[in-house]
């Protein structure tokens, strides 16, 4: 495998949080510390386009491809839905005075995990709370969600990850081998695996369909993985991690086949938060503490 730097995006002034995917597959958002969103485009890293601009740090964002609307979690504020192209914004819904760790929109329905253990239902048209889903007094870190199995996966800093029913909101499983807090849950493509990780450096992957036995757990990194993503067609996925390190593992036996660092690929110089990987030419972009967002081209040695 050979993974090779392209660009990098600069101009937040603070930690980058949070990337989310555009309307095209050539844009991306992005968040942080400094409250500031912007746009980007891959083939112009240079032409930043700020969106949004918000009293405090944003973990999350989400867009949502029916309205062409980005929702915007602002720390202890609420959720700000803006018109991205207008650079307006068209709702606001004060849902908590917590932090917001993650937006997932998934058909009329905004799931936002809170940090004081509630994960909100939003309806995305009338834009009104529909219920509290409420397991524990920790943070709901990450969420998931899997339209085969209709199975609703959330990661929390109980050390737990509970996968919910989509439609009735009852708990099916509790998954509690890991040791600290689960930072990041992610269904595969194909929606047949879950993938969990957080503050005890564990990778673990989990068969869906089989109840969710756990198939693999490696140790994946020194210190905490931030985020997990999954390659457009599946074969790969990569972490993030504390420890300033991206690898990229074969999803199906779970082999490590890269890691970039700052050593050998001028990686990052602090924490890696965030991944987002795009079908735009298989391209992993990565966000960190360090205030830059990294682009990486990534290729099987032989192809181009």
């Amino acid at each position: 495998m050979q993974v090779r730097k392209i660009d990098t995006f600069g101009g937040h002034r603070d930690c980058v949080y949070s990337l989310e995917s555009g309307a095209t597959p050539e844009t991306f958002f992005s968040a942080g510390a400094d409250g500031l969103v912007v746009r980007w485009r891959l083939d112009r890293p240079d032409l930043g386009d700020l969106v949004a601009r918000v009293p405090a740090s944003v973990y999350a964002l989400a867009f949502d491809p029916a309205s062409g609307w980005l929702w915007i979690g602002q720390n202890y504020e609420g959720i700000h839905v803006i018109d991205p192209n207008q650079k307006k914004e068209m709702r606001s819904l004060k849902i908590t005075s917590a932090a917001i760790f993650d937006i997932q929109v998934y058909r009329q329905t905004a799931y936002i995990a809170l940090s004081d253990g509630v994960v909100a239902q939003v309806d995305t048209s009338e834009f009104a709370v529909r219920r509290h889903l409420k397991a524990s007094d920790k943070s709901a870190r990450s969420i998931s969600i899997n339209p085969v199995e209709r199975e609703l996966a959330v990661g929390y800093s109980d050390h737990t990850v509970r996968i919910f029913d989509l439609e009735t909101n009852t708990l099916k499983h509790t998954l509690t081998t890991h040791t600290n807090s689960v930072f990041t849950v992610r269904y595969s493509p194909d929606f047949r695996c879950l993938l969990t990780a957080g503050r005890d450096a564990h990778l673990k992957v989990w068969d869906a369909e089989a109840g969710y036995t756990l198939v693999h757990d490696v140790v994946a990194h020194m210190f905490a993985i931030n985020h997990v993503t999954y390659s457009p067609d599946g074969r790969w996925l990569a972490t993030a991690s504390m420890d300033k390190a991206i690898k990229i593992w074969d999803a199906a036996t779970l082999r490590l086949l890269k890691v970039v660092d700052r050593a050998r690929h001028a990686g990052h110089g602090t924490s890696v938060n965030k991944l987002l990987w795009t079908s735009h030419q298989n391209q992993l972009i990565s966000a960190s503490d360090d205030r830059t967002i990294s682009l990486w081209d990534v290729t099987e040695a032989g192809f181009h």
